[in-house]
């Protein structure tokens, strides 16, 4: 299901207008929509946004209020008479998949082309000199990634810059691949969820470890806080940044006071992290982000699981050669 299917559906089921916040947590509660991006309640309000200025009166959202949409046949509301503002500015990435979405009529576009209408539509904002590289860099690096999770790409590289999206065409050998990958990426999420919580705080030290952290130490003292791990994350051997983390075998979100505990318990010069095999609720991700305060990352059970993967934790990999005939005229 769409973005905007999704978060319609979400409007008809409230009977009033949403916060895109909230309507974006509905949609990832219900298991309608899944993002690949960091921010996807900004990449809702992007797109309900670039939606009722590409359609005006044929959109079937309206602007009730700032960041608060309906849709039109709950009570045929019209439009906010108001100019509606600027959608926040997204990553390159999510941007491009607007773009591709709303603009491209199904066929790949060149990322040049891409850059130009996320900028027009001011989905992207950015000082750089070249965000046509910056652009097309991301594609094709996210695409090497997800492909290393085990995870089924969202762009697809067509050759001479052209991009387009995998789930244009959803068959074939790939998507086989994708529904094997995605039922071991649950039974592994299951398994982490399961472990003892020795166990479980290990192999985050693990994951820390390879991901870029240095001095990892599990902490099981009484005392701390409820700080599970400590360490220091190493950026290029320049940057360190020293991390306070809390792990949470939780199926359920992780609501607003554990971020706000966590945040309390930091060292001098710590920035905080927690990681959870289950969730986090929208007021929990919103505490996280108070731009007054110290910023508290935050990783859910899927992201811990596609890093693991992406790092050969806990997983086998198995690559099989692949033939097909060159192109040309048969």
């Amino acid at each position: 299901m769409s973005a905007l299917d999704a978060a319609y559906e979400v409007l008809l089921a409230a009977g009033k207008p949403l916060h895109y916040r909230e309507i974006t947590q509905r949609m990832l509660d219900r298991g309608l929509w899944t993002s690949a991006g960091l921010t996807p309640w900004d990449s809702v309000n992007a797109r309900i946004t670039v939606d009722i200025k590409k359609n005006g009166d044929r959109s079937r959202f309206y602007r009730a209020a700032p960041g608060t949409f309906g849709c039109r046949e709950i009570g045929g509301h019209p439009p906010s008479p108001e100019p509606d503002p600027e959608p926040a500015s997204l990553s390159f990435l999510d941007a491009a998949e607007i773009v591709l979405e709303e603009y491209a009529g199904g066929q790949p576009m060149h990322y040049r082309d891409i850059t130009r209408k996320a900028l027009d539509l001011h989905l992207i904002t950015t000082e750089g000199l070249t965000p046509e590289s910056t652009m097309y860099a991301g594609i094709l690096t996210e695409i090497q990634r997800q492909i290393k999770r085990g995870e089924l790409p969202r762009f697809e590289k067509f050759g001479k810059g052209y991009v387009g999206l995998t789930r244009w065409h959803e068959r074939g050998l790939p998507y086989q691949i994708e529904a094997h990958n995605r039922e071991v990426r649950e039974r592994l999420l299951q398994r982490i969820r399961t472990m003892g919580p020795i166990a479980f705080e290990e192999l985050v030290g693990e994951l820390l470890a390879k991901i870029g952290f240095e001095d990892v130490a599990v902490t099981r003292a009484s005392g701390d806080g409820g700080i599970d791990v400590r360490g220091t994350l190493v950026a290029g051997d320049v940057i360190q940044t020293k991390m306070a983390v809390q792990v949470k075998r939780w199926k359920n979100n992780v609501q607003a006071p554990v971020v706000q505990q966590v945040r309390g318990s930091l060292g001098a010069h710590e920035q905080g992290l927690i990681i959870t095999t289950g969730d986090f609720s929208a007021g929990a991700r919103q505490e996280a982000e108070q731009p007054d305060k110290t910023p508290i990352a935050l990783m859910n059970g899927k992201q811990m699981v596609s890093l693991l993967i992406e790092h050969d934790i806990g997983v086998l990999r198995t690559n099989y050669d692949l033939i097909d005939l060159e192109e040309g005229e048969e």
